[in-house]
């Protein structure tokens, strides 16, 4: 196999070439994360509201309608490495991705985990069922009848 010399005459060709070559393998974990926006009413308090995310540094008190709408905190917490995204293995979170089955509607074949949506979800969602569906939902999941929101 003949290999091609190619000559790059200019800085720009060079610094593309570069930035081609090591891009993929200098990006951060947190440009991965989708912290959403800031329109949570708790947004810019210094605790992260969004209940994707675990650790230190969260709120008490987590809804899900404050899903993707911390993005200040959530990230400033991240970057320091006191909160992970729940299930993502990371050290701080202590449940599987799934979670447990503590809720009083497990096991009746609907996911009652306002996590997740799609055509096997349950009617009605609560926040307290959050991670304490497993058995539905990874079931539903993998039937590919729900998806992580």
């Amino acid at each position: 196999m003949a290999f091609k010399k190619i000559v790059l005459k200019s800085n720009l060709g060079k610094f593309a070439l570069a930035l081609a070559i090591i891009a993929p393998f200098s990006i951060t974990p947190a440009l991965a994360v989708n912290f959403g926006n800031n329109t949570s009413e708790w947004a810019f308090d210094g605790e992260c509201d969004d209940p994707r995310f675990v650790g230190q540094g969260m709120a008490a008190t987590l809804l899900s309608e404050d899903a993707f709408a911390d993005a200040s905190d959530c990230r400033s917490l991240y970057q320091k490495g006191m909160i992970v995204l729940r299930g993502s293995g990371g050290t701080k979170t202590t449940s599987s991705r799934f979670g447990d089955n503590s809720s009083r509607w497990a096991n009746d074949g609907e996911c009652d985990d306002p996590r997740f949506y799609g055509r096997g979800m349950a009617d009605t969602l609560l926040d307290e069922d959050m991670g304490a569906d497993a058995n539905d939902c990874s079931a539903l999941y993998n039937a590919g009848a729900i998806d992580w929101r």
